[in-house]
């Protein structure tokens, strides 16, 4: 046993929870933090800055569907092979893990070819108006090239995670995040703010450039893992070959986070296209905004469930329950302490958040401000909710977790934004998603019940089993000592 699957083994919960989650959350972090400053440089640009982080937001739902190919073989991948570890079969995780790599070549290859052939079309079936479609197009076009980088980093994030090493994947954040900050003023403006010197002056289309040099960085950081011989996984060419069976195992964990993102696209393109009735730029501007605020509180979280990620797949795979549902006790009352402070936070100074990002426009201000505080009203339920609908694909339960993670999107959210807007006017548009925190959190804390339940079943079960075997061992071992101390002294007597 390596010292790896010791820790997650042996490890005190609390402390091992703090150590797989907190570099994850710190990366996390980061990330958000660029995306807020990718953000806030594009919405401040002189001129355009409102039109243009319109623009932005209008590329989401093509993103989404980038992420979610990455989350798809990622995801399912870094999960299989964490019950793998679990159940001590080191091959079978080495060739996931081919198979991973395999995956996200072909997909990213055919998916750029599909989105570059039909851009256009696409900015404008999610939303896009005729002031912000230049931007977008300008924007997504740079993304779509270096998105080969980017769905290899964060895939190898995600497995090298799973293997047990955290720090290495933060590492693999911290480059990407903190090149991005430093490149977006340069690229972005003629002069670099504070500095007063000379950038390239290339507006958007820097901002993109900028990202996709920070991915590729990040990228090159990952395979220097697996080429070093410091991973505990080998890359072997061997395991690139495809193989159904693995590919199908990994398709059935990865198959729920690439829905949520697909349902998250689909999401996107009714929100932008219900904003452009009900707002036009000036709210899909402040939808931008609003969503690059409101992931600062959120990534946390999502680095809490990158950490109990392999912590749970490998106990449950090496059947050890109790520790399982202490681990996801933890990671309820973790994330949903931080959800809490972000909606303190955001109904008591939404004008301070706000006004950084909204700064050259007031009229976009006053509707960021306004859109932000309805919008999260229901963040304090929003971590117990991710935790909860992420659990079921830690431990393989592939079609409850796909159900879990279609329930706010699909089942709430889209009726929502269908219905109230034609009742309520933006107010509508920006209700819609408490309302649908609200139910999807019920639903997914009543699942998580119902399976601690089992849980403690199945504990119980292989308490008995271990219990009959002590006494089955004790029982022979009684015999044992009869046989050596009195079977002579039996003997004796007898003669």
């Amino acid at each position: 046993m390596t010292e790896r699957e010791r820790l997650l083994r042996d490890e005190p919960i609390l402390p091992l929870f703090l150590k797989f989650s907190m570099p994850a959350i710190i990366g996390m972090l980061v990330q958000a933090l660029y995306n807020i400053v990718d953000r806030y440089y594009i919405s401040n640009i002189p001129g355009s800055g409102s039109v243009a982080i319109g623009g932005i937001g209008v590329t989401l739902p093509i993103t989404f569907v980038l992420m979610g190919f990455t989350m798809l073989y990622g995801i399912g991948g870094a999960a299989n092979i964490s019950l793998r570890l679990g159940e001590g079969n080191h091959k079978k995780a080495e060739q996931i893990l081919g198979n991973v790599v395999m995956l996200l070549f072909v997909t990213s290859f055919l998916l750029n070819i599909f989105f570059l052939a039909n851009v256009d079309d696409l900015l404008r079936l999610f939303g896009a108006t005729e002031g912000n479609i230049g931007f977008a197009r300008e924007y997504i076009v740079w993304i779509l090239i270096g998105n080969f980088w980017n769905t290899f980093g964060f895939a190898l994030n995600h497995v090298i995670r799973a293997e047990g090493s955290p720090k290495w994947s933060m590492m693999l954040m911290l480059v990407g995040a903190v090149t991005n900050i430093i490149l977006d003023p340069i690229f972005i403006y003629e002069r670099i703010p504070l500095l007063n010197l000379p950038g390239l002056g290339m507006g958007v289309k820097g901002a993109a450039i900028a990202t996709i040099i920070a991915q590729a960085l990040a990228f090159l950081l990952g395979l220097s893992y697996y080429v070093s011989g410091k991973s505990l996984l080998k890359l072997r060419l061997s395991n690139l070959k495809p193989n159904v069976g693995i590919i199908l195992m990994i398709l059935s964990i990865g198959v729920s986070p690439f829905f949520i993102q697909i349902a998250g696209s689909v999401v996107g393109a009714v929100f932008n296209n219900s904003l452009k009735v009900y707002g036009g730029d000036v709210a899909q501007g402040a939808y931008a905004i609003i969503n690059s605020i409101a992931i600062l509180f959120y990534m946390p979280t999502f680095g809490m469930n990158q950490g109990l990620q392999p912590i749970i797949g490998y106990n449950y795979g090496a059947g050890n329950f109790a520790r399982v549902k202490q681990a996801v006790k933890v990671g309820l009352i973790a994330a949903s302490l931080v959800t809490l402070s972000g909606w303190i936070i955001v109904l008591a100074i939404p004008q301070v958040l706000v006004s950084t990002m909204a700064r050259e426009d007031a009229v976009l201000r006053q509707m960021t401000q306004d859109g932000l505080v309805k919008v999260e009203l229901m963040m304090l339920l929003v971590g117990m909710q991710v935790i909860s609908s992420n659990f079921f694909s830690s431990i393989g339960k592939a079609r409850l977790s796909f159900f879990l993670s279609l329930s706010r999107q699909v089942f709430f959210l889209i009726p929502a934004l269908l219905i109230l807007p034609r009742f309520f006017g933006l107010d509508g548009i920006w209700y819609a998603m408490p309302l649908s925190d609200l139910l999807a959190t019920v639903i997914s804390l009543a699942f998580l019940l119902y399976q601690f339940k089992l849980l403690d079943e199945k504990h119980a079960a292989s308490g008995k089993g271990r219990s009959q075997e002590n006494k089955e061992s004790q029982k022979e071992s009684e015999i044992e000592s009869f046989d050596q101390d009195q079977g002579p002294k039996l003997l004796e007597t007898k003669v």
